[in-house]
């Protein structure tokens, strides 16, 4: 068995910043097991502006989620099989986390995750172009604010403004309760995504010989000693029949994403007792914080046909954000919207709403949802996918926040500087108006941002409802620790892609203290 000081299981948004910040190191060995192939010169993955086109791909997981009470059944996750994971994946809207949020992560119990233990970790990662001496200039991730190219997005801006949303600019160090904005993107000037990959790891892909990144390889679970110590991984050779495995002399980092992590440590007999033994799987430690927690970024759809054509190039088809504060006194936004310029029929064309090739939407999500679902396995074997179940819309709270935002959307795009762009209501229609039917609407129709998150949240050493300590390692386990969005105690209230990469970091900052 070959053995490496470091074995980190998912090459994506965080494994990938730990692989190259341990490796910084030449005496430190690492080796990075990812499930899915290169990014290396992959057009289809580094050309950010056919993101869109990776959703139910070859590239993507694609996890159905379990019948929902309240929700829409259809729905599926993306989750990215893919070196650089969902940030090979995504649409690259890149923000650092509120203040708000990260403190009250420090005052949950994660010690030495406060904003400003975390906002340098924001500035060490970036090459911003927004002004600002809180940013980072010479950082691996490109972050750029999107040009304002985009006529009828311009146009929604004085509506916004005319509503009583202000044009204000994000990542400022502010948190925007109520404001609207050109999104700032991790993507470089020639439209190639910055993601962690791009970032981290292609610039030291072959110059660094302490590192090995192995593609095309899924690990089946971890390997435990009988003294609890996490030795290594056993992975599905690339001949899909034989069994290897890899060895860590220090430390295994489980980096598989919010749904594969839970499902890890999980098929590794490291969750809920009850669960693991009804699926087949002998209890190693019983963590029943493991695949609880789930929180999403819950989305919903308003699209209008466009009088005038819509744009033919983007940086990414979702150029423009909007938050809003639903009640008075919140320190934060509750509401967010995302602009597209596009037709977002995915939910609504299968549901009976006509569509249309020129089309603009407004995209309502929840950014402090409270309806919390799971993380399970569906049998014993690593080949099947997990059950989902985020029961969205079980709390009256993202059912208020989301009729909310349909109309104060309605209201946006109702103002002066719209009226040469938007048409007919495609979905859900202007007769879609009372709290019940926006509700039916919402239930049948809506999809996610695709933000998993919480599944093996850290806490206090002593908080049973957490699986991790601050220093993200596994309860009852050594040399194990998580790092990625299943880690986060609670979904910040903004897009969380830029956050995991701010763990990544910090997970190697943690490794290098305990002697890494």
């Amino acid at each position: 068995m070959e053995e490496f000081d470091y074995v980190v299981v998912g090459g994506g948004t965080a494994g990938a910043v730990v692989a190259a910040r341990l490796t910084e190191d030449p005496s430190v060995t690492v080796c990075v097991l990812e499930a899915g192939p290169s990014d290396v010169g992959d057009d289809a993955i580094l050309r950010l502006d056919r993101w869109m086109g990776l959703l139910e791909s070859g590239y993507d997981w694609d996890y159905p989620v379990e019948p929902q009470e309240n929700g829409n059944s259809f729905m599926r996750h993306a989750r990215a099989k893919v070196l650089g994971g969902c940030s090979s994946h995504n649409s690259c809207i890149a923000f650092w986390a509120p203040a708000e949020d990260l403190d009250e992560w420090g005052a949950m119990g994660c010690t030495g995750w406060s904003a400003a233990d975390c906002f340098p970790l924001y500035q060490r990662l970036e090459t911003n172009d927004a002004p600002g001496d809180h940013h980072g200039r010479t950082g691996p991730v490109t972050i750029r604010t999107v040009p304002p190219n985009d006529p009828c997005g311009s146009a929604l801006l004085e509506a916004c403004a005319a509503t009583g949303i202000p044009v204000t600019p994000f990542n400022t160090g502010t948190t925007v309760k109520r404001g609207a904005h050109w999104f700032q993107i991790n993507c470089r000037p020639d439209g190639t995504r910055s993601s962690a990959s791009v970032s981290y790891l292609h610039p030291v892909l072959g110059k660094r010989p302490n590192l090995e990144v192995c593609t095309g390889i899924q690990a089946k679970r971890l390997v435990l000693d009988a003294d609890m110590r996490c030795t290594g991984v056993e992975y599905q050779a690339p001949d899909l029949i034989h069994t290897g495995s890899v060895g860590a002399r220090r430390e295994v980092i489980v980096s598989c994403g919010a749904i594969d992590s839970p499902k890890l440590l999980m098929l590794s007999g490291i969750g809920p007792a009850g669960h693991l033994r009804e699926t087949g799987v002998d209890v190693a430690v019983d963590l029943p914080a493991v695949g609880s927690h789930l929180q999403d970024h819950p989305e919903g759809v308003i699209m209008w046909e466009a009088k005038r054509p819509m744009v033919t190039t983007s940086t990414q088809w979702w150029e423009i954000g909007i938050f809003a504060d639903t009640q008075p006194g919140l320190d934060r936004p509750d509401l967010m919207f995302h602009y597209g310029s596009v037709p977002f029929d995915m939910n609504t064309y299968r549901r009976g709403y006509p569509t249309s090739d020129n089309a603009f939407c407004l995209t309502p999500n929840v950014t402090r949802a409270r309806s919390m679902g799971t993380v399970r396995l569906r049998t014993r074997d690593y080949r099947d996918k997990p059950r989902v179940d985020p029961r969205y819309f079980t709390d009256e709270h993202d059912v208020r926040v989301m009729t909310t935002g349909l109309r104060l959307a309605r209201e946006i795009v109702s103002q002066p500087s719209m009226a040469d762009w938007a048409g007919t209501e495609l979905a859900p229609g202007t007769d879609t108006r009372s709290d019940d039917e926006l509700l039916d609407y919402i239930r049948k129709t809506h999809n996610t941002v695709y933000h998993p998150a919480g599944t093996v949240r850290m806490g206090a050493p002593d908080d049973a409802d957490a699986a991790l300590d601050p220093q993200l390692r596994v309860k009852g386990v050594r040399g194990l620790r998580v790092a990625d969005a299943s880690v986060m105690p609670f979904l910040p209230a903004v897009n969380p892609c830029i956050t995991t990469m701010m763990i990544g970091e910090k997970c190697a900052d943690l490794l290098k203290g305990d002697g890494g």
